[in-house]
């Protein structure tokens, strides 16, 4: 990162299934003005073969996907970065990007916070989907192994930097309400039993740093408001950019209303589902 300039951040959407962190994450990166990822797009192949397998995932499976998604994010904001630098003068841009990941226990976290051992790191690159957002933010296509060289491969495979902030989103609310949720949600076949589980799972985020609360029960665009509050207290409102001082007080306002009525679907929604992970 350039002296004096902006850090980037990695913005996660977290919660159980059925809270509606596809939901948030979307409408906070379009209030943001950021791209917006679910995490289950960003898996490597092997876990994609795995889940389609009917396979549970380990812990082991998901720490390299963990670890995927901060790199991933990590080519997203060096991408931002580059657009940022050709952007007229007198226009606000935030560098970062939105994830949806349940992101259940704080060991998983850490992994997103990057404050793991260095044995966690992203798959190897012949691990890659040839369709993972990691390539197309670092130019690289994945034809076949053979065809990668390797410097392509060590960029594939390189972790993200330690000055990727990383936040976390939490979406918290009763037992009830969210099985209620999940009666009413079309197309979705998560029995209780395995809402029970992630609960059971779920390592309560509240006090952590970098960790801000909003309420399962408030609509979506109060959820978007608090969350934008939240992240400006935690520091977040220093990665917005004002290019005009003539501007600077309308800059300042991250824009929280208009948010989109019919979501766009997200990336490689197809794939199989971690019932832990998402």
């Amino acid at each position: 990162m350039a002296p004096g300039s902006v850090p980037p951040a990695l913005i996660i959407a977290m919660g159980v299934s059925g809270s509606g962190k596809s939901t948030l994450g979307q409408n906070l990166a379009e209030a943001l003005g950021v791209p917006f990822y679910d995490g289950d797009s960003l898996h490597p192949q092997s876990n994609i073969d795995k889940m389609g397998r009917g396979i549970p995932l380990t812990d082991a499976d998901r720490e390299p996907w963990l670890a995927l998604i901060r790199s991933t994010a990590d080519r997203i904001c060096e991408n931002k970065e580059g657009e940022l630098s050709s952007s007229p003068e007198g226009v606000s841009q935030v560098k970062g990007v939105v994830i949806a990941c349940s992101a259940l226990k704080r060991y998983y976290r850490d992994i997103l916070r990057g404050r793991t051992p260095q044995s966690h790191q992203p798959p190897p690159a012949s691990d890659l989907p040839k369709e993972h957002p990691i390539t197309e933010h670092t130019g690289i296509e994945i034809n076949s192994n053979e065809d990668l060289q390797k410097e392509e491969e060590r960029e594939l495979e390189r972790a993200a930097s330690k000055d990727l902030r990383t936040f976390f989103v939490f979406i918290n609310g009763p037992r009830e309400v969210l099985q209620e949720r999940m009666t009413h949600r079309q197309g979705h076949f998560m029995k209780v039993e395995m809402l029970d589980s992630q609960l059971r799972t779920l390592e309560d985020p509240t006090g952590e740093e970098g960790v801000v609360v909003v309420q399962l029960a408030e609509s979506p665009q109060k959820q978007v408001d608090d969350a934008l509050e939240g992240l400006a207290k935690l520091g977040f409102h220093d990665q917005h950019i004002q290019s005009s001082s003539n501007d600077q007080d309308a800059a300042q306002q991250l824009p929280k209303e208009d948010f989109v009525a019919s979501l766009r679907p997200t990336t490689q929604q197809a794939n199989p589902v971690d019932p832990i992970s998402s």
